[in-house]
């Protein structure tokens, strides 16, 4: 096989990492007693990050070729394989879904209390989907792993939510099905234009027609920026944010919405150059929109979990940012600032249900001066509160300025105003600070002298989060190490190309196939 690398341990790890959490959720059906469903789920989650941990002390960081690879024949007759193996790239997002479920079910602990087996069932059913789409190479098999991610996450919000989850979790699964079918009708349309194959690598290596390319390129486009989500398709998230609970946030949030950007860099950046390079001025512009926008509705926001996931869609919008720049620096700086969301915007989520627990308030206004009563509370949130804005030092400044770097590079206006999304980010963020831990103080403050600070299940919760903070922002080459050889080939990918290059010339182009 020229195109991957076959497994190097000599047992097919990443089969029993994707596998193990579904184990443990068929083990959960035979179990009885709240407490033991919770530690057996906290068991299985920590056995997957173990069983992981050899594929990053074997990880290959000197070559592009996929590493640890399984295939075996499925449904032949139909050129479907069980096909899995990862990169530089999808490494990374395998250890995140890892440590966020690991984090989901401590913050779970005592916040979840009816129907403790079936919530607990839903997040290893998730946790195996979500590993499945960043290891699957065959299409089929990728997008049986996508559309199960929406079965669980659809429960969790419904079941688990707010007072108004059916409408969230609704308008959650109309919004990412209808992506999905189009997504679907591409597949169709590769599986027959490239020799009756479903295997990813080799769909990669066919130059397809420039139109063939475009008309693609824009069906994968509205499935993974429905999932990002992108402006002005986003309008899902903020609801589904508000509503899930905790743990569904920090998924959502840490997780799921990366899977639209690794859609980009797996699939619509290596199939589709030309289409790339022709649509990457637009999707630059969106992404620039999001940024502002996004910053912009957060000063409008009264909730806190609402104005996180709004400050989700700018940030997001600063990862399309960079990976369509289409430079090592944008490009890096998008996959490390992914990385860097689900941990900061993650941890956000967790101290908002933390504190959710104690006073069963989310409104701003409901706080003040709530640093007498939780300082430790209070400065966790200030570390993640300056890690989202991108303080130096911590992991949001070293995405966000390679982000930068990267548009500066190749749309240097909208690396501007991208950089004026900085300034507003800082400005939500610490507002928000303002007036939860400081200024007047309200009734729920003054009513709740007895609220405890954080106890020792929060306070390792939140210990990993804040160790890759500073460990990211401090030493981020141990992390950019891993995607450099795979950035490097997939610029390489996007600039082959026999078609031509600027705006006007597709416009000829174009009107050559009329």
């Amino acid at each position: 096989m020229n195109n991957a690398l076959m497994n190097q341990l000599g047992y097919p790890v990443l089969t029993v990492t994707v596998f193990l959490p579904l184990f443990g959720a068929i083990l959960l059906l035979f179990i009885r007693g709240k407490e033991a469903i919770r530690w057996i789920t906290l068991l299985v989650t920590t056995l997957t990050l173990l069983v992981a941990f050899p594929l990053l002390s074997n990880f290959n960081k000197d070559t592009h070729l996929m590493q640890f690879v399984e295939r075996h024949e499925w449904l032949p007759s139909w050129g479907i394989n069980y096909f899995v193996g990862i990169d530089g790239i999808s490494i990374l997002f395998i250890f995140l879904t890892i440590l966020l479920s690991i984090l989901s079910v401590l913050v779970s602990w005592r916040a979840i209390d009816t129907k403790v087996r079936e919530f607990h069932i839903a997040m290893l059913l998730m946790e195996t989907a979500m590993l499945g789409v960043f290891v699957s190479l065959d299409f089929f098999l990728f997008y049986v792993f996508w559309e199960a991610m929406l079965i669980p996450m659809f429960i969790l919000i419904g079941v688990w939510g707010g007072k108004d989850r059916v409408y969230a979790a609704i308008k959650f699964f109309l919004y990412t099905l209808a992506g999905s079918v189009l997504m679907l009708v591409g597949i169709v349309v590769l599986y027959f234009k490239g020799g009756e194959t479903l295997n990813i690598l080799e769909l990669s290596r066919i130059r397809y027609p420039f139109l063939l390319q475009c008309w693609l390129f824009l069906a994968f486009f509205v499935a993974f920026a429905v999932k990002v989500p992108m402006f002005p398709v986003h309008t899902w998230l903020p609801d589904a944010h508000t509503e899930a609970p905790t743990a569904g946030s920090v998924i959502l949030a840490g997780v799921l919405i990366k899977m639209g950007a690794y859609g980009f860099l797996r699939f619509s950046i290596p199939m589709f150059p030309d289409a790339t390079r022709f649509f990457a001025p637009v999707i630059v512009v969106l992404s620039v929109v999001a940024i502002i926008y996004g910053a912009l509705v957060c000063f409008a926001q009264k909730d806190m979990k609402r104005l996180i996931a709004y400050s989700s869609v700018s940030h997001m919008g600063f990862v399309t940012l960079g990976i369509f720049s289409l430079n090592s620096q944008g490009l890096e700086g998008g996959i490390l600032q992914m990385l860097n969301h689900g941990i900061v915007t993650g941890a956000l989520f967790l101290l908002v249900g933390i504190i959710y627990e104690r006073t069963h308030s989310r409104m701003i206004a409901d706080y003040g001066r709530f640093a007498t009563l939780v300082p430790w509370y209070a400065g966790i949130f200030m570390i993640f509160t300056l890690a989202s804005i991108g303080l130096p030092g911590t992991n949001g400044f070293i995405g966000e300025f390679l982000i930068i770097l990267g548009a500066f590079t190749s749309h240097r206006e909208f690396g501007v105003l991208a950089a004026i999304g900085i300034i507003l980010g800082a400005g939500y963020m610490l507002w928000l600070y303002q007036r939860v831990f400081f200024t007047h103080q309200s009734t729920v403050v003054r009513d709740n002298h007895e609220i405890l600070d954080l106890n020792k299940r929060e306070a390792i919760t939140l210990l990993p989060l804040i160790l890759f903070v500073f460990w990211i922002g401090i030493h981020p080459n141990t992390f950019l190490d891993y995607m450099h050889t795979s950035v490097e080939h997939l610029i390489r990918q996007v600039n082959i190309t026999d078609t031509p290059g600027t705006f006007a010339e597709y416009i000829n182009l174009i009107g050559g196939y009329r």
